[in-house]
């Protein structure tokens, strides 16, 4: 699987969020880029599991010669079950095939890659308490912060959004686990976190919309592609039957 210099990372959380955002890029008319759709398998096979595979969607945004320059995978969260593309793999196991599929995926990788998290706090359980710092008439604010090694990508990101504060937590075992994974690998990597909608009883009819806008917008405005919360359905902003994490009940 070849994959580009920048690599944008969602996640399908239970207020379908990222699904949402992974709708809404395309590439930019004035460019030269082609948007392409592809799917990949990787097999479990010597983890013990020869009945399942993992699989998912990869889009990627070509030029004329066929070179990816923005790749994006999604990884999927569903009734306690984690794709990267990953599908059929319960939560309480992700940990143990995150570790040895993450590297797996990711072989062919340009040297200088770098890794695009955005999420949404609401969908992610983010501890908001030490980062409601933005002004009050502000609906959202984006905030940042650098993870693995750096590159001029991170650092262009960081300089235009808020940087996180160190007291930051994420209560959500997928993105903790992926974070830890890239810090191993070292991979130059910026999460960005959307804070909001503040206010949901505002102006807008659809506070998330406006979320998603300028969460995805400041993705594409720095990867040469558009963003628009046109492309984005209503539906696809769908709830999980299973807002909750019973699974943790197997640990006591």
């Amino acid at each position: 699987m070849r994959l580009a210099p920048s690599v944008i990372v969602l996640i399908r959380d239970v207020d379908g969020f990222g699904h949402a955002i992974a709708d809404g890029f395309r590439s930019d008319p004035k460019s030269n880029l082609s948007r392409e759709s592809s799917s990949f398998e990787l097999s479990l096979e010597k983890y013990g599991f020869k009945d399942r595979k993992a699989s998912g969607d990869l889009i990627q945004f070509v030029d004329p010669l066929g070179s990816p320059k923005v790749s994006r995978l999604v990884m999927k969260i569903a009734n306690f079950i984690l794709v990267l593309g990953l599908r059929n793999i319960y939560i309480p196991l992700y940990s143990i095939f995150l570790n040895p599929l993450l590297p797996q995926t990711l072989t062919s990788l340009p040297s200088q890659t770098t890794l695009v998290l955005p999420f949404v706090m609401k969908a992610l359980k983010v501890n908001r308490g030490a980062m409601d710092k933005p002004s009050a008439n502000e609906d959202f604010v984006i905030y940042t912060t650098e993870i693995g090694g750096t590159s001029e990508l991170t650092k262009a990101m960081i300089d235009d959004t808020i940087s996180a504060p160190p007291s930051l937590q994420i209560h959500c075992e997928s993105l903790a686990c992926l974070l830890l994974m890239v810090r191993i690998l070292n991979l130059p990597t910026v999460l960005l976190l959307a804070s909001g909608p503040r206010h949901p009883n505002g102006q807008s009819s659809y506070p998330e919309l406006e979320v998603l806008e300028k969460l995805g917008g400041t993705v594409a405005r720095h990867l040469g592609l558009i963003f628009s919360k046109d492309l984005i359905p209503q539906k696809n902003i769908e709830k999980s039957t299973s807002v909750g994490e019973p699974w943790r009940a197997l640990y006591g």
